[in-house]
Parts: C-alpha cells; structure tokens; sequence
C-alpha cells in the first residue's frame, strides 16, 4: 500500500527555461528529490500552459526570460485561468522590475540562479503549501525599494497582534527567511510558520513581499 499512498503524495512540477543546458540538467536534479516528479520541461510560456492544460500541475519553476511568452505573461495567465497552480521563478535577474513584475503577475516564489537544490525544492514545497519564499537578495531588493518608496500606512496594523508576531513581522522585514527568524527567536520553523500564519490572516498580508511593506510602514523595520 505504501507506493500509491506515495505516489499520490508527489508534487508534480513543470519545469521552464528556454535553454536545453539549463532546463533538463534542472529537471533530472528535481526529478530525484523525494516528494517531487517533474512532469514535463517546457522552453517557453506556450509550452508551459498546455503542459499545465494537460495535467495535473501543482508548481511550475519558472524562467522569466523566454521566447514566445515570456515568464510574467505566463504566470499572469496562470493566476487567472489556473490559480490552483502555484508559480516560482528561478532566473538570473533580480532587478526591481523582473521582481515586481513576476510577484505582482501572482508568482509565490523568486529565486536567484544561484539557488541550490535544496532552497529550490524548498521554495516549490512552499509554494505548493500556499506559502512564498524569496531569495535573500530578492528580499534585500524589496526592502529597499521599499523603504524608497514607501507611501503612508494605508492600515494600521491589528490591535490583537502578539508581542511574537510582531517580532516575526519585523524579522520578515529585515529580510530573514523562516529558518533564519527561528534561529533569531530560538524557536522551531513550524513555530514561525504558524506565527507566520497567524499574523497574516489577522493583519491581511497578502505574501511575503505584503509583509515587507507593512513591517517598514508600520516601523518595525
């Protein structure tokens, strides 16, 4: 009984990037990690879509620089014609443009090229579990076009929030990830997501990027 249980456990992943030396070195690699089967390789947006049409599709590993279409075009279809779909991009940019754009098109997730194996399948992982991971860069990226641009609280931040959700959300906005937060607090990772959690539902934080801007309007970062 423990191969269908298993198999029905596997998050299927389609892999993008418009370069073959990339692309399928990329998906053999995710294709061995547990929990993960890639399901197809596309070189472009188009591809991607009718892999995604002929599914199931849980997370798609997105390149933002394709033929065809490109990466934010074809996350914007996908949040709006597959929004059960969850979307992270892995590219070699990381300017505020390529950023906002993908995160703003409804990716959950941005990763630098320079992410290993083991950031990428946790960022997918995330993703699929509704969650957002960014790069430290990406989130050092945000911060300071953030802290740039940032306008007047248009919500002040809930009454309720505990004093510990208040240092998670500060910690987001310093651009820690997860693991760095539950090492700062002294707490475990599961701890911080419920926290995480938490917060988000009782603050309206739409992802992590959200949580960036509220914690620096608000003061906390």
């Amino acid at each position: 009984m423990s191969g269908p249980v298993a198999q029905e456990q596997q998050l299927k992943v389609v892999v993008a990037d418009d370069q073959a030396a990339v692309r399928e070195p990329l998906a053999a690699v995710l294709g061995l990690a547990e929990g993960i089967e890639v399901v197809a390789a596309a070189a472009n947006g188009t591809e991607v879509l009718a892999a995604v049409a002929a599914g199931p599709v849980d997370v798609v590993l997105m390149d933002l620089r394709m033929p065809v279409m490109d990466g934010i075009e074809t996350t914007r279809r996908l949040a709006g014609e597959y929004p059960e779909v969850a979307v992270v991009v892995l590219t070699t940019f990381a300017d505020d443009d390529s950023i906002l754009g993908a995160l703003g098109a409804g990716a959950r997730g941005y990763l630098t090229k320079n992410a290993g194996r083991q950031d990428i399948t946790r960022a997918i992982r995330a993703a699929a579990a509704g969650q957002s991971v960014l790069d430290r860069e990406v989130q050092g990226r945000l911060l300071a076009t953030a802290r740039t641009h940032a306008p007047a609280p248009e919500r002040p931040l809930p009454e309720d929030l505990t004093p510990r959700e208040r240092e998670v959300l500060a910690l987001i906005g310093e651009g820690l990830p997860n693991r760095g937060i539950a090492e700062r607090l002294f707490i475990s990772e599961a701890t911080v997501k419920t926290h995480i959690n938490n917060l988000f539902a009782k603050a309206g934080i739409r992802d992590r990027a959200d949580a960036v801007r509220r914690a620096i309007t608000a003061g906390l970062a």
